[in-house]
C-alpha cells in the first residue's frame, strides 16, 4: 500500500530527476489577484507566469500544491468528495513540449506506479474550424506504446483549456490520461465515454499552445507552455485499490478516532459513515486554512464565513454521531501531528492555536444550539397544551403532530437551526416539520431582504448622476486600501454627497503623505484605465465564494446579492448604483485624511 508521503517524495523525485525546479506550495488563500477566495486549482498560483512572466526558479517547475473548493460543500459526504485536496503539478514555461511531456507522464505511469500500458487510455483534441486535431500528441501516445484503439479524440468542451471572456491569452488542447478500475466492461462499447464509472481520470497534460484572438480565431504562440495536474488523492485512492477516499491513510486515523469516539464502524450504517466523513473532511480543511501562513479565522465575512460554516457543519454532524464536538480536536490533532507533519511543518509550530480557534467556535455554536433548543422546546410545549385543551373540547380533534413553516424558519432566521436539524429534533418527538411553509416563509424573507439592500445604496444620501460616480470611487479607494494595507481593512462608514465622498475605514495609524499619494495614484491609474463596472446576481454563499466582500449580513446562503466587480481590482456585495465604465468619473483627489474613532480613519475626496 502507497502512503500519501509516499506519491509526495516519488513525484517530485520523478520531476526534480528530470531537471525541474520544486517550487513548494502557496498560502491556500487567494491574495485578491486571482478573482476566488481560495487556490482551487495548482496551476492558479503559476498563472503569472503562464501569461508571460519570467519565474525566478526557471524554467521547469514542479510541486504538490494545496487547493480548497466549497462550491459543493453539500455533496461531501460521499466517498469521493473533499474540501480540501492536493494537486501535483509540473510546468514547462517556454521549455519542453508535447514530446518530452507524453514521454514522461507515461514514463510516471508505468515505470513509478506500475500501470500497464495495455490498458491506458488518453484522449486527445479533436479540432474543430478554428484549430486542428491534434493528431501531434495522438501521434507521440501511439510511439510510446498507447493501443490506437485506447486513444480518443473528444471535443472543446473536454480536451481544450482556455481563460473564458479573454483575448491575447494563451490556450490549446490537453491530453487526459485514463485507466480503467476493472476488467469488467458493462457493455460491448463501453470505454472512456461511458457513465458507468469503470474509467478514472489520472491526470491531465494542458500545451499551450496557442494565442486567443478575437473573433474565435486563434494563432500559435512562438513560446509554449505545459501545465500538468494529477490530484493526489484521486491517485492515492487507485494506487490502492480502493473506491473510497476516507479509506486511504490520509483519513485513516481520523475515521478510527471517530469510531472509537462513537462505538460505531465505518462503513455499517450509511447515516453514521456520511457523518463521519464530514466531521473529517470539514476538520482536515479548517485545520488547513487556520493553520495557513495567511491564516484565518472564522467570522461572518468573506474567507472566515467559509470557515465558520464548514467548522458548524462538523460539529453538527458531531451531534447526529452522539459524539462530544470537541473531539472534533481530537481530529485536527491527528491530521496535524500524523499526516500532514511533513509536507505542512507551519502546522506544528501553529497546532496550540489551531485547536483553540476551533474549540472557540465549538462554543460559540454550542451556545447557539442551546438557545434555539429553548426555542425548540417551547413550540413542542404549546403544541401539546393546545393538543391537551382541544382534545378535553373536542372528542374528535386529531391532535397536531407538525411544527408549522414559521415556527421552523424562526429557529433558523433567530438561532441557526438550519432546516435538517430542526426536522430532526421533530422526528425524535415523533413529530413533522412543514418543509414547504418553512420555504415560503425563507423566501418571503429573502425577497424582502433583497429589497432593503438595494434600498441601501451604499451609503448615498441622495441618488444622481454624480453621487453614483463617488459610490463607484469609494470601492475603488477600498480595494486600494487593502492592497496597501490588507484585506482585513474594511468599511466602517460612508456617506456620499453630491460634492464630496466620506469613507471611514480600520487602520492603526494617521496615512502618511507617500501613503495618500499612493491611494490617489490608485484610484486614479484605475479610472484612466476605462474598466466596466460588471453587475451580477448571485446566492451569497456562492459570492463569498467567488472573493466578494463588503458590508453585508446574509439571512442565508442562499440568499440572492448583487455583486459588482471592476476587473482586476474589486469585486463587492453592495445594493448598488454604479457607473457603468471607471472612465466615467473624472479625476480623483484626497482633500483630508483625519481620525474618525480609535481605530478608525476618515478620508474625504472629491471627484473633478
Amino acid at each position: 500500500m502507497i502512503t500519501s508521503k509516499e506519491l509526495r517524495e516519488k513525484w517530485i523525485k520523478f520531476y526534480e530527476e528530470r531537471g525541474h525546479v520544486n517550487i513548494g506550495a502557496v498560502s491556500l488563500i487567494g491574495d485578491g489577484t486571482t478573482g476566488v477566495m481560495f487556490n482551487v486549482a495548482g496551476m492558479q498560483p503559476l498563472m503569472p507566469y503562464l501569461l508571460g512572466k519570467k519565474h525566478p526558479k526557471g524554467t521547469k517547475l514542479c510541486n504538490v500544491q494545496g487547493c480548497v473548493r466549497t462550491v459543493d460543500i453539500d455533496s461531501v459526504g460521499d466517498a469521493t468528495h473533499f474540501t480540501f485536496f492536493e494537486m501535483m503539478g509540473n510546468w514547462s514555461l517556454g521549455d519542453y513540449f508535447k514530446k518530452e511531456k507524453t514521454k514522461w507522464s507515461f514514463d510516471l505511469l508505468t515505470q513509478v506506479f506500475g500501470f500497464d500500458k495495455d490498458k491506458i487510455c488518453s484522449t486527445v483534441f479533436e479540432g474543430n474550424d478554428a484549430v486542428p486535431r491534434d493528431d501531434e500528441t495522438a501521434g507521440y501516445l501511439k510511439e510510446l506504446g498507447i493501443k490506437p484503439e485506447n486513444i480518443f479524440y473528444l471535443d472543446k468542451s473536454n480536451n481544450w483549456w482556455e481563460l473564458e471572456g479573454t483575448v491575447g491569452t494563451p490556450c490549446g488542447p490537453d491530453n487526459e490520461w485514463f485507466y480503467p478500475r476493472h476488467d469488467n466492461p458493462c457493455c460491448d462499447t463501453c470505454d472512456v465515454n461511458c457513465d458507468c464509472g469503470r474509467y478514472v481520470e489520472i491526470g491531465n497534460d494542458v500545451y499551450m499552445q496557442y494565442k486567443k484572438l478575437d473573433g474565435g480565431k486563434y494563432e500559435e504562440l512562438e513560446n509554449k507552455n505545459v501545465d500538468t495536474g494529477f490530484g493526489l488523492d484521486r491517485l492515492l485512492l487507485f494506487l490502492n485499490g480502493l473506491d473510497d477516499g476516507y479509506k486511504t491513510d490520509l483519513f485513516a486515523g481520523a475515521i478510527k478516532c471517530l469510531e472509537e469516539k462513537s462505538g460505531k464502524a465505518y462503513g455499517q450504517d450509511e447515516k453514521d459513515t456520511k457523518a463521519m466523513r464530514i466531521i473529517a473532511d470539514h476538520t482536515r480543511t479548517a485545520v488547513m486554512l487556520i493553520g495557513d501562513a495567511n491564516g484565518i479565522t472564522p467570522s461572518n465575512t468573506g474567507a472566515g464565513y467559509i470557515l465558520r460554516r464548514l467548522l458548524r457543519r462538523a460539529i453538527r454532524y458531531c451531534k447526529n454521531l452522539g459524539i462530544d464536538a470537541t473531539t472534533m480536536c481530537d481530529v485536527a490533532k491527528i491530521f496535524i501531528e500524523k499526516i500532514y507533519d511533513e509536507a505542512y511543518p507551519l502546522l506544528l509550530e501553529k497546532e496550540g492555536y489551531i485547536l483553540e480557534e476551533i474549540l472557540k467556535e465549538i462554543k460559540k455554536f454550542e451556545a447557539t444550539l442551546a438557545a434555539g433548543m429553548k426555542e425548540f422546546d417551547k413550540c413542542i410545549i404549546g403544541m401539546e397544551r393546545k393538543n391537551a385543551f382541544m382534545s378535553q373540547k373536542d372528542p374528535n380533534y386529531v391532535p397536531e403532530t407538525e411544527i408549522s413553516g414559521k415556527q421552523a424558519f424562526r429557529l433558523y432566521d433567530t438561532f441557526g437551526y438550519p432546516l435538517e436539524l430542526t426536522v430532526e429534533l421533530a422526528e425524535e418527538k415523533g413529530l413533522t416539520v412543514d418543509q414547504k411553509g418553512f420555504e415560503e416563509a425563507f423566501k418571503a424573507h429573502q425577497e424582502l431582504s433583497k429589497a432593503q439592500a438595494q434600498a441601501a445604496k451604499g451609503g448615498l444620501t441622495e441618488q444622481s448622476e454624480k453621487t453614483i460616480k463617488y459610490h463607484t470611487a469609494t470601492h475603488i479607494m477600498l480595494a486600494g486600501l487593502r492592497k496597501m494595507f490588507g484585506t482585513n481593512t474594511e468599511q466602517k462608514g460612508s456617506n456620499i454627497t453630491e460634492e464630496r465622498l466620506r469613507f471611514d475605514f480600520n487602520c492603526d495609524h494617521k496615512m502618511t503623505e507617500e501613503e495618500l499619494k499612493e491611494l490617489e495614484n490608485f484610484v486614479n491609474d484605475v479610472i484612466g484605465k476605462g474598466i466596466d463596472v460588471v453587475r451580477e446576481e448571485l446566492p451569497y454563499a456562492k459570492a463569498v465564494e467567488q472573493g466578494a466582500y463588503g458590508v453585508f449580513n446574509a439571512d442565508s446562503d442562499d440568499q440572492i446579492v448583487s455583486v459588482y466587480t471592476i476587473d482586476g481590482v474589486d469585486k463587492q456585495i453592495c445594493g448598488g448604483p454604479h457607473a457603468k465604465n471607471t472612465k466615467e468619473l473624472g479625476t480623483f483627489v484626497i482633500k483630508k485624511e483625519e481620525s474618525s474613532s480609535s481605530g478608525v480613519r476618515r478620508i474625504k475626496a472629491i471627484l473633478k
